[in-house]
This record gives structure tokens, C-alpha cells and sequence, in this order.
């Protein structure tokens, strides 16, 4: 999962601290790496490094971003490695020049960079699908064979790569002396919304993965790009739109609304926030039907992702809510890392219970979801050690039981503490006195109410089911054995070699 930001002003010269202020706000769709391309006059001014977007970009780094226009993104990894080489956004030269960021994965990935080498004539210097993403892209807008291109000729190029690529991804893209360009995958699983802003100068246009971006920023929320459309932002400030997919299935992944999205966002119409709260109404539904005599005592959420599930659930259920845990805010997420010990490490350093709150009393512990169980299993033991008599578990989201291929890192079922158990085997996995996960019927009735025109969600990991339908057994084996935790450790330490012997040579 990664966050990206595309913007073009009129008249304003200094486009680079809007996009750092935006990325500032998605940073929490990436902790790994950060990268801004600014575009003036035809050239292109880059910096990206691994690290936060406040330690990437340093005073010397802003002046040299000059331009009035130029894309953005946060990343953290899924495909490749989490080298800082595999930071974003990625540049081609040829042709126009073109730089690239992107939020999702290619499924096919693989076979499009044997392509890339045999038929397109073009070379990739990572491991990453995003710079696959980038030559199949510069590929098509080469065939068409102009010096000069328009808004036309980069609609039939997206039209042409969503031919050639499977999966789910959103990407935002600058071409030099023509503007900034945005489409989303088929089936809209990954997001990308659109906005405006009114200056004494003109209309500024600014494209971002949620509308907090665009809130923190002044513009106004136009749209979400529909599953298959695309956007043209020229350097002049005008802005057109086409649907570049023959056959568009509005189908996001529902993941965004559990987890990643931040809850003062709206994403295809729906807000994020009202959705978490519909997830803890029906949760404290589901405990009332099922265990009408439960002795919980108290309500606390696992910070921050679940607070808002929790404060509803609360309410439903008539029970006082408490903050028992207070995080460090500067921990980064910890399903997402990689290594057993180093999550296990994370999660002690990233919580701290409050005694007082949980001494003689039956918790119930409220968390968005559980991946892993290894965030769970140590929180759990965290509240028994903080006094609690009993400690139960919710999770707003169904068990996760299923490799998830489109974007979040959940590739391996070994991996996942829900596979191949029962619901009863996982609270004994964690430890806790009972489990209640969330009903995927009522998952998808919670995020759905706010939205009129979405039927179907992408609920792979929960379901086993995925929206493109192309998703083999020989896939997800290959998935599991090039991405599970032994693999993800054995890239760091060969990342770091390299590192090494970098320095080593200077």
C-alpha cells in the first residue's frame, strides 16, 4: 500500500511544498521510502530516499525542486525490495520523459518484464512492478509516433496498457512540457480521487489516494476517477477526462475502509469514518445475539485504526469505553514489517498499558483486524500482566484467512493466524478468553450503506474470492515463497550488503 499525490498549479512556481505537505498527510500508506518529481521547462527535478517524508526532504533538497507542477508518493513495499533504488516515483527518457508513481500490484508483473525486454526493447533496473508500470506506459505512448502528443494520444496509451496489465493499481504520472496524468485499475480496487482550487491565478488541479490530501491542502473534492477512467491535467490547467476499460467493475478493496485509509476520508463517495462506526454497531449486534450474558466490564480500542468501531460498539453494548493503551506514535505499522522478532520487539515499544484501567475488570479489547497475530497475542498478554481478570478480543473486520494480491502485504497463508483455524483455535493462538470476529455479510453492509452507486467489494482476504479472476494456486505459491518472512529477511540483508560495499568503495 502506498500513497501518491499528483499536482498542477497555475501561476505558482513552487508546487514542492504542496506535494510535501500532501504526502505529510498520506505518510500513513507508507513509512518506507518517499520521493517528489517536479517538472519546469521540460526538466525534471527529483530527490527520493528511503525514510519518512521530514528525513527525506531536507531545505537544500526543496530548493532544487522547482516547477510548477509535479507528482508525489509514499511507499512502503510489496513488490521488489524496500532498497532505497525502489523508491518513487521512477523516470523514463524515452519518450517525452515521463515520471511515474504508483499505488497497488501488477499480478503479471513478471511476465510484462520478460515482455519489456524481448518486445518493448526497453531495459528495468529493479525488481519493482511500479517501473513496469512506467515502460509498458512510456511503450505505448511511443507507438504513437509523435513528436507531439495530446491528451488524445495519452488516453489511447492507458487504454493499451490496461490490455497488457492485470491487478490493482492507481498510478499518478508528469510528462515533461505537456502535465500531469492519473488512472485507476479496472475495478477501482485501489483509490484515487480528484480535486480543485480556486486561485486569483486560475484553477489549480491536484490528484491524491484520499481526499484528506486534498482537504489539508484547500482544494475541493471533484471525484473519485471511476474503475478504468483516466485524467489529463495540462500544464496550462486544463483537465479532461476518459474511461480507458472496456469492461469497468466497480469493486475497491474493502480492506481501505477496515484499515488503511485514514477515517476523516471520503473514498468512492464513502466515508471512511462512518463506515468504522456502522462496523462497531454491528459487532456489538452480533455479541448481543450471541452472548446476550457476557460479563464484559469495559471497552477499550487498540490505537487508532479501531477507536472509532470501539467508541460505537461501546455505546451499543452500554459500557464504558477507556483508553487502557497509549501508543508511540512514532512506531510505524507492524503487520507490515518484516520478521517475527522485529514486530514482537515493535509492539512492546509501541503500546503501554494504564494499570488503573484494567485491574479486577473483564476487557474487551477491540482492534480493526487480525493479520498475523502476533500484534494480538502480545497485547493480549500486555492487559493480563496490567491486572485484567478476563480479557475477550474483537476484531471490526472478518478473519483474515487469505493472501491478499492487489497491494497490501498478506502474501503468505502460513503466515496469517487465521488460516486453517477455527475461530476457537485462534483466541487460544493469542490468548485471549474469546474471539468475536465481524460477520463479511455485515462488513460489507456497514461500508456499503453510504454509498448508492458500489454493490461488490474486493474481500479476497476475507473470502478467497478475487475481483480480477485471474488469481491462480501457481500464483499465490510463488507469491508465498518470493514474499514471506524469510524471503522479505533475506532482501534486507542483501539490500544492506549493497549498501555496504557502497560505502566500502567510496
Amino acid at each position: 500500500m502506498c500513497g501518491i499525490v499528483g499536482i498542477v498549479t497555475v501561476g505558482n512556481n513552487s508546487v514542492n511544498q504542496e506535494i510535501y505537505d500532501a504526502l505529510t498527510i498520506l505518510q500513513h500508506r507508507g513509512q518506507d521510502a518517499a520521493g517528489i518529481v517536479t517538472c519546469e521547462t521540460g526538466r525534471f527535478y527529483q530527490r527520493k530516499d528511503n525514510g519518512l517524508v521530514k528525513d527525506v526532504f531536507r531545505t537544500r533538497h526543496m530548493r532544487d525542486l522547482v516547477g510548477s507542477m509535479g507528482i508525489g508518493h509514499v511507499r512502503y513495499p510489496t513488490a521488489g525490495s524496500s532498497s532505497s533504488a525502489e523508491a518513487q516515483p521512477f523516470y523514463v527518457n524515452s519518450p517525452y520523459g515521463i515520471a511515474m508513481g504508483h499505488n497497488g500490484n501488477l499480478t503479471n508483473a513478471s511476465e510484462l518484464a520478460d515482455e519489456i525486454y524481448r518486445t518493448d526493447l526497453r531495459h528495468l533496473n529493479t525488481d519493482s512492478d511500479s517501473e513496469v508500470l512506467l515502460n509498458i506506459f512510456a511503450h505505448e505512448l511511443m507507438s504513437c509516433g509523435k513528436l507531439e502528443i495530446n491528451q488524445d494520444d495519452i488516453f489511447r496509451a492507458i487504454k493499451a496498457v490496461n490490455k497488457r496489465i492485470r491487478g490493482g493499481y492507481a498510478a499518478v504520472g508528469v510528462i515533461s512540457s505537456l502535465g500531469v496524468v492519473g488512472f485507476r485499475d479496472p475495478h477501482g480496487l485501489r483509490p484515487c480521487v480528484v480535486g480543485k482550487r480556486e486561485t486569483a491565478s486560475g484553477t489549480d488541479y491536484m490528484l491524491a489516494s484520499e481526499s484528506v490530501a486534498l482537504d489539508g491542502l484547500g482544494f475541493e473534492l471533484m471525484k473519485d476517477l471511476a474503475p478504468g477512467e483516466a485524467v489529463v491535467i495540462t500544464e496550462k490547467g486544463e483537465i479532461f477526462f476518459e474511461q480507458c476499460a472496456e469492461n469497468p467493475v466497480y469493486s475497491p478493496c474493502i480492506f481501505e475502509f477496515v484499515y488503511f485509509a485514514r477515517p476523516d476520508s471520503m473514498i468512492d463517495d464513502i466515508s471512511v469514518y462512518k463506515s468504522r462506526l456502522r462496523m462497531g454497531e454491528k459487532l456489538a449486534d452480533k455479541i448481543l445475539n450471541e452472548w446476550p450474558d457476557h460479563d464484559i466490564d469495559v471497552v477499550m480500542p487498540i490505537p487508532d485504526t479501531s477507536r472509532t468501531s470501539a467508541i460505537e460498539l461501546a455505546n451499543r453494548l452500554g459500557k464504558p469505553y477507556r483508553e487502557g493503551f497509549i501508543k508511540n506514535r512514532y512506531i510505524g505499522r507492524t503487520f507490515i514489517m518484516p520478521g517475527q522478532q522485529l514486530r514482537k520487539k515493535s509492539v512492546r515499544q509501541k503500546l503501554n498499558p494504564i494499570d488503573l484501567e484494567f485491574e479486577g475488570k473483564n476487557v474487551l479489547l477491540v482492534d480493526d483486524s487480525i493479520v498475523r497475530g502476533t500484534t494480538s497475542g502480545q497485547i493480549v498478554q500486555m492487559a493480563r500482566e496490567a491486572g485484567a481478570k478476563k480479557v475477550y478480543f474483537a476484531s471490526a473486520a472478518p478473519a483474515v484467512r487469505y493472501p491478499y494480491v492487489y497491494g497490501i502485504d498478506m502474501p503468505s497463508p502460513s503466515e496469517l493466524v487465521a488460516n486453517n483455524r477455527t475461530t476457537e483455535e485462534v483466541a487460544e493462538y493469542i490468548g485471549c478468553d474469546r474471539l468475536v470476529y465481524q460477520d463479511l455479510d455485515d462488513l460489507i453492509e456497514a461500508v456499503s450503506a453510504g454509498s448508492e452507486n458500489i454493490t461488490q467489494f474486493d474481500t479476497s482476504c476475507f473470502s478467497g474470492v478475487y475481483a480480477t479472476g485471474d488469481i491462480t494456486p501457481e500464483y499465490l505459491a510463488s507469491l508465498d515463497t518470493s514474499r514471506n518472512d524469510d524471503a522479505q529477511t533475506a532482501k534486507k540483508a542483501a539490500a544492506q550488503e549493497t549498501v555496504g560495499l557502497h560505502n566500502a568503495g567510496k
